[in-house]
């Protein structure tokens, strides 16, 4: 689960099989009751319907959760990015980030780095296309050392530099989900 819309496709379904659920989060749930296999087999079809799937493998369960972790602090946050992204995963994830990055890259097949520059460059389309904060305050939100070090990455990634992003009539971002 990226976004909200697909916490509430969760919490919907869950309700439909009269399941009721602590907590729905990015990438988890916890559920009140005791799940019986024909409920997990209906949950399972249900939100693979819904373009979602139920995990139960321990690796793809982990993988999520440093996506959702990544996607949490740089979509989510309303505050500067202020700590090292391997520091945070490692505390949030409680794992050594060498075994997660490792891991991370044999089922995805890119670095957790790459998955990371590539949703702050979406978020930085983002605020850009809102207009509130300048190029210098974007940078700084999003804990960039200059905004020469946002533009070039920026650049490298998309093609284009910010500047020339903004006075783009149509504004290609990527859903989330397909980042």
């Amino acid at each position: 689960m990226v976004s909200n819309r697909c916490k509430m496709a969760v919490k919907e379904e869950l309700k439909k099989l009269g399941l009721h659920f602590i907590v729905v989060d990015l990438g988890e749930v916890e559920i009140m009751e005791s799940i019986s296999a024909d409920q997990r087999a209906q949950l399972k079809s249900s939100l693979f319907d819904s373009g979602l799937e139920l995990m139960d493998d321990k690796r793809a369960v982990l993988i999520e959760k440093i996506k959702n972790a990544v996607i949490e602090m740089v979509h989510h946050s309303d505050e500067m990015i202020k700590i090292n992204f391997s520091d945070f995963l490692s505390q949030k994830l409680n794992h050594d980030y060498t075994y997660l990055a490792n891991l991370f890259s044999e089922v995805q097949g890119t670095t957790i780095e790459h998955f990371i520059i590539s949703h702050k460059i979406e978020r930085i389309k983002e605020l850009i296309i809102y207009d509130e904060l300048n190029i210098t305050e974007i940078a700084w939100k999003m804990n960039y050392s200059s905004v020469a070090h946002l533009s070039n990455q920026f650049k490298k990634v998309t093609g284009l530099s910010p500047s020339h992003f903004k006075q783009l009539k149509v504004k290609r971002r990527n859903q989330i989900e397909d980042i």
